[in-house]
């Protein structure tokens, strides 16, 4: 079947009070995990390739997502994550993305307007939907540090201003989360009545970065394995939960990825020294994440809505 639109998913996630999840690929393995597990629970689902993805897999990685995507019989979507240009958001959308993100949320809020208004012209002549990020995150984004000190939560009144302004279909908001492995301290504060007052003025899909629960179980058996990840924390799923019920339909989640197939790669060349077939070293790694992702569609509640 025909890809999707992000917007085509992510409209009837609002309107249904769930969450789909926005889960980022690079190779064959994950986007089998990914797929797998959105026809094994009925979830729509929004394949996410970033810039540093698309540098390492280039065009056939693309062209494998979105051969696999229309093959599927649930609603898929082949998502620019983060394009930091209109030219990136340009190629994508000419190499087949059906969204894509253009994040100046980095630069003054005029620039962030001019930019994000002028992929949205672009993008809706070819039929594809932008998200747009206004605030910043903490954490470890691609190849960038932003301290948790430097981040910056949404404005309610601002990102009404910046939606009216650049007619993008969805937004991504700062509301505590961060991207990586170290999200903070215990479990990191959400601020829940940012998101309530954001959603209530905005009524698009909203959408969360930086959501990766980053399980203590995985993160165990990685450093059983060899693996050296300290202070590790994560999003807690009951934050999730509430965040959707608000408004939140898109969940962005890379860490939890990277984290299970690490896990699995490590235990195999631990458990089996010997082993040198690719299948039988990636081929858990695969099984894994699908779990993974399996739990998070249950969370995000978008089981059984394809």
């Amino acid at each position: 079947m025909p890809l999707a639109t992000g917007l085509d998913i992510l409209q009837a996630a609002r309107a249904g009070g769930y969450g789909v999840g926005a889960f980022n690929t690079n190779n064959m393995e994950i986007t089998q995990a990914i797929l797998e597990a959105s026809e094994a629970t009925r979830s729509p689902v929004l394949v996410a390739v970033s810039e540093g993805g698309l540098k390492y897999g280039g065009k056939p990685l693309i062209d494998m997502v979105l051969a696999m995507g229309r093959e599927a019989s649930v609603p898929v979507c082949l998502h620019l994550d983060h394009g930091s240009s209109f030219e990136s958001c340009l190629r994508a959308i000419r190499m087949g993305f059906t969204s894509v993100m253009i994040d100046k949320s980095h630069e003054d809020e005029d620039v962030n307007v001019a930019e994000t208004k002028r992929v949205v012209d672009a993008a809706h002549a070819a039929g594809v939907t932008v998200e747009a990020e206004i605030g910043r995150l903490g954490g470890v984004e691609e190849h960038v540090v932003v301290a948790q000190e430097d981040a910056i939560l949404t404005k309610p009144d601002e990102a009404e201003r910046f939606m009216r302004a650049t007619g993008a279909d969805y937004l991504a908001i700062a509301c505590g989360t961060s991207h990586g492995a170290n999200k903070g301290k215990g479990r990191p504060y959400i601020d829940h009545k940012r998101i309530r007052e954001i959603a209530a003025l905005l009524p698009m899909p909203l959408v969360m970065h930086g959501a990766s629960g980053v399980p203590s179980a995985l993160v165990e058996r990685l450093n059983a394995a060899g693996g050296q990840l300290a202070d590790a924390s994560g999003i807690h799923e009951d934050d999730v939960r509430e965040a959707v019920k608000h408004g939140i339909a898109k969940i962005n989640t890379d860490t939890d990825l990277r984290l299970a197939l690490t896990v699995a790669v490590r235990e195999v060349l631990a458990s089996k020294p010997k082993e040198f077939d690719p299948r039988k070293i990636l081929g858990p790694a695969r099984d894994l994440m699908r779990e993974v992702i399996t739990e998070r569609m249950q969370v995000f509640a978008s089981a059984g809505k394809a």
